[in-house]
């Protein structure tokens, strides 16, 4: 018996079989999750209705988040086919490209509403909307972080901002919603090959960065992040709430580059 077995989980934020919420997905699948999935624009409700036929699940829905009209059609959309609901996947941001160019001190003001308007007021507004179908079920709500939440990545800019206000909404939120008995939590992943990070300048500096940095000496993958979102949704976390779970081979806690074998190899070879 899987860990979400008989568990109804909504996934937003799937792109392609290249998105972290992809693997959010297949690792649910596997445990025995039920899934729904939303599609921003028609643009994306091709790739969005392939990936849910491949997990077995015919529900797809349109839901662009900037829209309180679509979060409604949202909830009633899960109401008709599903009657509750126990897990929500909010694996959405955004910032317009041209926001990722400068430094945070070029953002523009509209790029800055944007970038907190999806990336950000979308979570409390898909949470108080879906609340209801939740009613008695002790729910689990996951959103997505990065390390630029908390130190300055160069170029990620206003998104780095949008996050740190994301990680700070999850505590809020988790206060929120423990009266109805239901849970929220953050995972901050290491840096994905996706296709909103291409969005972002350097980004494949970047990735060799955290890469050589990192204890382990690798990058992670979708699935790294896909098993470690069923713990945290599962009844195995049920005392771990407003949390921000790094996912990113160690490469928080390091200070300087860390593995000796490489930094002699370095030093002698001069």
């Amino acid at each position: 018996m899987g860990l979400l077995e008989g568990k109804k989980a909504l996934i937003t934020g799937v792109a392609n079989e290249r998105s972290i919420a992809y693997g959010i997905a297949k690792s649910f699948k596997r445990e025995g999750a039920e899934l729904a999935f939303t599609y921003a624009t028609e643009k994306l409700k091709k790739r969005v209705e392939e990936v849910a036929k491949e997990f077995g699940s015919d529900l797809v829905t349109k839901c662009d988040v900037s829209s309180d009209e679509d979060i409604k059609s949202l909830a009633q959309f899960l109401k008709e086919n599903w009657g509750s609901l126990d897990i929500v996947i909010h694996s959405i941001a955004f910032a317009p490209k041209e926001e990722f160019k400068g430094g945070v001190i070029d953002t523009s003001r509209e790029g800055f509403k944007i970038a907190m308007d999806i990336s950000v007021y979308s979570l409390i507004a898909l949470t108080r909307e879906l609340l209801p179908l939740m009613e008695g079920r002790q729910g689990s709500i996951l959103t997505l972080s990065y390390y630029g939440a908390e130190k300055v990545v160069p170029h990620y800019n206003v998104m780095g901002i949008a996050k740190a206000a994301l990680e700070s909404t999850v505590r809020y939120l988790a206060y929120d919603i423990a009266k109805h008995g239901h849970r929220i939590n953050a995972i901050s992943a290491g840096p994905v090959k996706t296709l909103a990070a291409y969005s972002i300048t350097g980004f494949h500096l970047l990735m060799e960065h955290t890469t050589k940095v990192n204890p382990f000496g690798k990058p992670i993958t979708i699935e790294d992040v896909g098993d470690t979102a069923v713990f945290l949704c599962s009844d195995w976390a049920r005392g771990v709430t407003g949390e921000v779970i790094h996912v990113d081979n160690g490469y928080h806690i390091m200070g300087v580059f860390g593995r000796e074998e490489e930094i002699k190899k370095e030093v002698f070879s001069k």
